[in-house]
């Protein structure tokens, strides 16, 4: 095993479910999830390679991925280990058959304590980036999601948030629409980006129905180890 091989290895404590069909990691804020002209090395890669080192393999590793995370979002992502496991994964993503729960950190408050938000957003390919539209017209998208004030610290504030659908960029962009946005996120409209280039979003829990086992499973998350999720983290005793 050379240090290549161990530099590109995710380590075994952001493991948080491993069995025959699925493993599910807890990705690190600015962590690539898919290889992209950048040519970082993505999680994809440091899962597979883990994989290889793991079990001793000496040819290649099966790892599908049935869902992304945006590259300054921590938390959990599920990778298929076989093909059958993909497939039926992919399924439970298209048709919405999971709960994914987020953990948001925005300086402004919500007017509202608990609320859905209801939106059109349109993505722009050229900017990587999406708008609201006051209609479905020009190819935008209904997009919903539903959010909860958790607890507050002297500056910031803990959203609890779960969007029902999957639109890019929805989470972050629809609480910039009610003036809430996410702590670090300069793109849309916090007003200082942070140093490491993250965000305060993190994917704090997955549920859904096992593709093989058939069985509700949910996935946690820990948050960073970081100064200001470590607030968050005491606040809420998890």
């Amino acid at each position: 095993m050379t240090s290549r091989t161990r530099m590109n290895s995710i380590d075994s404590s952001d493991v948080i479910f491993e069995d025959n069909h699925l493993i599910v990691v807890n990705k690190k804020a600015t962590e690539l999830v898919q290889g992209d002209n950048t040519g970082d090395v993505p999680l994809l890669e440091k899962v597979r390679d883990y994989l290889k080192i793991k079990y001793q393999k000496p040819g290649n590793v099966f790892v599908g991925l049935p869902h992304r995370l945006d590259r300054p979002t921590s938390g959990v992502v599920v990778f298929a280990k076989t093909s059958k496991a993909l497939s039926r994964m992919n399924t439970v993503f298209r048709e919405r058959a999971v709960k994914k729960t987020y953990w948001a950190v925005v300086k402004n408050k919500p007017q509202e304590n608990s609320d859905t938000l209801v939106n059109y957003l349109k993505k722009s390919q050229e900017k990587n980036k999406s708008y609201i539209e006051k209609n479905d017209k020009n190819g935008a998208k209904y997009a919903d999601l539903t959010y909860e004030v958790l607890v507050s610290s002297d500056k910031y504030h803990l959203l609890e948030v779960n969007p029902n659908t999957g639109r890019h960029h929805q989470i972050r962009l629809q609480l910039s629409g009610i003036k809430s946005p996410i702590k670090g996120d300069l793109k849309y409209g916090f007003d200082r980006s942070n140093k490491d280039g993250s965000i305060h979003l993190h994917a704090r829990k997955i549920e859904f129905i096992h593709p093989v086992q058939k069985e509700r499973v949910c996935f946690t998350a820990p948050v960073p180890n970081e100064q200001l999720w470590n607030v968050f983290r005491k606040l809420t005793g998890g």
